[in-house]
């Protein structure tokens, strides 16, 4: 694709990626059959290659509007299209790109800008975060049966494993996960400490900058990276990994080298860490061997495997969690359109609630299809979004796995 960016952008660090992203483009659309709001929409400008026509416009100099701004808005950044564009472009870093640069020319109405900014402070604030979950959880029995549904029941916390082993590493806490799933890092450390490995939780590592850096809040975002960088640091030097549990924070931690690569101060150092962060998943399948040893299989329990998109299109992690639940003795079902989106996608399926509700019940439906006796996952933002409205039990991943240690002797 042949541009011609404006002058404004031109020579600097994001001009010149983006230029070098669009270039790669070769206009072929087969983005767009893999696109979720594309085949909700059937709108051009509501696929990758019509966005990607819009943010070149701006980048050259056109005027966006708030019509632009809204395609963009509605793009749920799952990076299928990377997964199948046969020219690698870099979409969701274009994205990012254009977003930020078409939010400084047009704005949002002050409504928006106060709803954006509140979530922003409730949800990446675990200290915000808790107390809100828990006055909500208490006044549940008082609300209207659809309200009441939405709210996530209470999780008695379960005991993490002691640190007591030579082999270390270190673990994301995260913003929401430990008020609203506290067991499923707890889980980790009991599956890693039987594998003899201690997973240590480190005072300031909660949130990744992903709420922020999707919300039009890239300085905050970038604040919250330093941040979370100076936390690991001093704990870094002989541990393994830093380990996620939620895919989503995974690949924020990823795109530090993006985000801070203008950051003299700090650009090695994300480097460093991005290179360090594991998926729980990958993980375990690097000690397969270990916890076959630890795990019985279990009797055949058929389960469905949601793959959220942050884990298949964002970190290009596929099938290893699938491969360690089939070595454990679970029976997966088949879950057709598996590549798509549920609608959660951060704090999607609250900014564009019709789109993220429609795809969420076509994902449940998928899910549920197989008639699975659970339903596991790999994001709490993807299991906080699927849980209202499911019938079927659904859980991490790394819950069921730690059943199968506990039944052991």
């Amino acid at each position: 694709m042949q541009t011609n960016l404006a002058d404004f952008i031109k020579d600097t660090p994001d001009g010149r990626e983006a230029d070098a992203i669009l270039r790669s483009c070769v206009h072929c659309g087969f983005c767009n059959a893999t696109c979720p709001t594309y085949q909700l929409l059937g709108d051009e400008r509501d696929g990758p290659r019509g966005r990607i026509y819009l943010i070149k416009q701006v980048l050259e100099g056109a005027r966006p509007t708030e019509r632009t701004q809204t395609h963009l808005d509605r793009c749920l950044t799952c990076r299928a299209c990377e997964t199948t564009c046969p020219s690698g472009v870099r979409y969701a870093r274009l994205a990012d790109i254009g977003r930020a640069v078409i939010a400084a020319q047009v704005g949002r109405p002050a409504r928006e800008r106060l709803r954006r900014g509140a979530l922003r402070r409730a949800l990446a604030e675990p200290r915000v975060f808790a107390p809100l979950l828990a006055l909500g959880q208490a006044l549940a029995p008082l609300l209207p049966a659809k309200l009441r549904a939405r709210v996530p029941a209470r999780v008695p916390r379960s005991d993490w494993a002691p640190l007591r082993h030579a082999r270390r590493m270190l673990v994301l806490e995260g913003c929401v996960q430990p008020s609203l799933a506290p067991n499923i890092n707890a889980a980790a450390s009991r599956v890693l400490d039987r594998l003899g490995i201690s997973l240590e939780r480190v005072p300031g590592a909660g949130c990744c900058g992903a709420i922020d850096f999707h919300l039009d809040a890239g300085d905050t975002a970038r604040r919250r990276m330093r941040s979370l960088i100076d936390a690991w640091w001093p704990r870094l030097e002989g541990a393994e990994a830093i380990v996620f549990t939620a895919s989503g924070c995974g690949m924020m931690l990823k795109d530090y080298v993006y985000a801070l690569a203008d950051d003299a101060a700090y650009r090695d150092k994300a480097r460093r860490i991005a290179a360090s962060c594991r998926d729980l998943s990958e993980v375990l399948l690097a000690n397969r061997d270990a916890l076959r040893a630890v795990c019985r299989p279990a009797t055949a329990r058929r389960v469905a495997f949601h793959s959220p998109c942050s884990l298949q299109h964002g970190l290009r992690i596929r099938g290893a969690v699938e491969t360690l639940l089939g070595e454990l003795g679970y029976e997966l079902t088949p879950v057709p359109d598996a590549h798509l989106c549920c609608g959660s996608a951060g704090t999607y399926s609250i900014l564009q609630p019709e789109l993220s509700q429609r795809l969420k019940v076509a994902k449940q439906t998928a899910l549920n299809c197989g008639r699975p006796e659970e339903i596991l996952t790999a994001n709490i933002g993807c299991l906080t979004h699927l849980h209202t409205g499911l019938q079927t039990r659904i859980r991490h991943w790394i819950e069921a796995v730690d059943e199968r240690i506990a039944t052991v002797a």
